[in-house]
């Protein structure tokens, strides 16, 4: 029924879409802003691939152990309040990035930038008290695709490294410091844009207590779709840190060209999240995981092969295959997640969230510890193909396990209305 009240319901959710994607995405281009400005602070420091490499994990190691009690506030207090006071108090570091000199600031404020990456259970949280379940999947779906953000870090970046001198110009600061300083900007106008443009909150976690609020994670299977989101969403973070410079080593292209080329796996890992969760929507999330974890073992063990036999394109065709499987399992996975959870999606989107992100952070450490153990560049892609693997056994146990149910349930109440006959 189109009534004034159905009306203003409807512009209040497309609000709440809009503006937290809108959000996400900025926040979610700060969370990897290190995969970048990163190379040039490597020049300038001296560092090693394994510091690199830490430098550039550590948001992600936040952002992802905080996503759980973000999850748990956004249910409690509402999602409009947490994701506004969140741009503002990660725009703080991000400022003073623009001051770093050493190594150890570096990791400070990489430490609290980190903060950025639980915007996602925020958002999934503020957003899932908006759409009922039939819509869930496609409006978790376009939320989701703010991951997009990792490709502006990638295309805006190196244009803003070059874009004012390293000494400064008036006061704003030069080369990859310029970069936070408009981030740290960004962020402060988003922070006002959330609280201006969006309705009321809608708390759902009002008067339970902790432990109430944790329950589900006495659940295994609440950890086994974290183990998937490792797997779409944390290998998804590893690879765009780890491609840039995978590139820029391996195929010995400029950096422009490898945020370029690192962007081509990151739009449909991103953009194609709607287009999950609309699939997802309408034929079943379990199966398209099943297409998912195929997909990726298959394209992760083809880029085993030298990469001289692969070539800088052929590379680049497999991790933008990887990329279109990663999209639609991240919203897939996150659509099973909100059907077993309606009511606990805060935490249990914070708990599947946090498992993903923290595979982000351990996957470029795990990259550089295996390049080191084997000396072959293409060894990080056996990480991704064993555990894309793993996931696909466990999966295929699971949906044993819940035929197998069934079926006894069937059995028995063939049983009882035999006895009652």
């Amino acid at each position: 029924m189109n009534t004034p009240g159905a009306a203003l319901e409807r512009f209040h959710r497309r609000a709440v879409l809009t503006v937290s994607t809108l959000a996400f995405t900025l926040l979610f281009a700060v969370w990897v802003l290190f995969s970048i400005i990163g190379l040039p602070i490597r020049e300038e420091l001296g560092l090693t691939d394994s510091q690199f490499a830490l430098l550039s994990a550590i948001p992600i190691l936040t952002g992802s152990l905080l996503r759980l009690p973000l999850g748990i506030w956004a249910d409690r207090f509402g999602g409009r309040r947490v994701f506004a006071l969140l741009c503002l108090i990660t725009a703080a570091p991000t400022f003073l990035l623009c001051l770093a000199q050493s190594y150890e600031q570096l990791l400070v404020l990489a430490f609290l930038i980190g903060l950025a990456g639980t915007s996602f259970a925020v958002g999934v949280s503020w957003n899932s008290a908006w759409f009922e379940a039939q819509s869930q999947g496609l409006a978790l779906g376009v939320f989701g695709a703010g991951n997009v953000g990792a490709s502006i870090t990638k295309l805006l970046a190196p244009a803003l490294l070059t874009l004012v001198p390293a000494a400064g110009l008036g006061g704003i600061p030069g080369g990859w410091r310029f970069v936070p300083w408009v981030y740290g900007i960004a962020l402060v106008v988003t922070a006002l844009m959330v609280w201006s443009f969006t309705p009321r909150d809608r708390v759902r976690g009002e008067g339970r207590s902790l432990a109430e609020a944790l329950g589900p994670l006495k659940q295994v299977q609440v950890w086994r779709f974290g183990l998937y989101y490792v797997v779409v969403f944390g290998a998804y973070v590893g690879l765009s840190l780890w491609l840039p410079k995978y590139y820029v080593d391996v195929y010995e292209v400029p950096l422009s060209l490898a945020g370029l080329l690192t962007s081509l796996f990151i739009f449909p890992a991103s953009l194609l999240r709607p287009w999950g969760g609309y699939l997802s929507d309408r034929m079943g999330a379990r199966r398209l995981m099943y297409v998912v974890f195929g997909v990726i073992l298959a394209a992760s063990s083809l880029l085993l092969l030298p990469p001289k036999l692969l070539g800088v394109w052929g590379f680049t065709l497999l991790v933008v295959v990887i990329g279109f499987a990663m999209g639609v399992g991240k919203a897939a996975n996150l659509k099973m997640v909100a059907v077993w959870y309606p009511q606990d999606i805060g935490v249990t989107g914070g708990m599947v969230g946090m498992l993903g992100g923290l595979g982000g952070f351990f996957l470029p450490l795990a990259f550089a510890w295996i390049k080191g153990l084997t000396g072959l560049p293409q060894s990080v892609f056996l990480v991704l193909a064993a555990l894309a693997f793993v996931c696909l056994v466990w999966l295929h146990i699971a949906v044993l396990g819940i035929r197998i149910r069934q079926l006894e349930a069937q059995l028995e109440t063939l049983d009882h209305s035999g006895a009652a006959r």
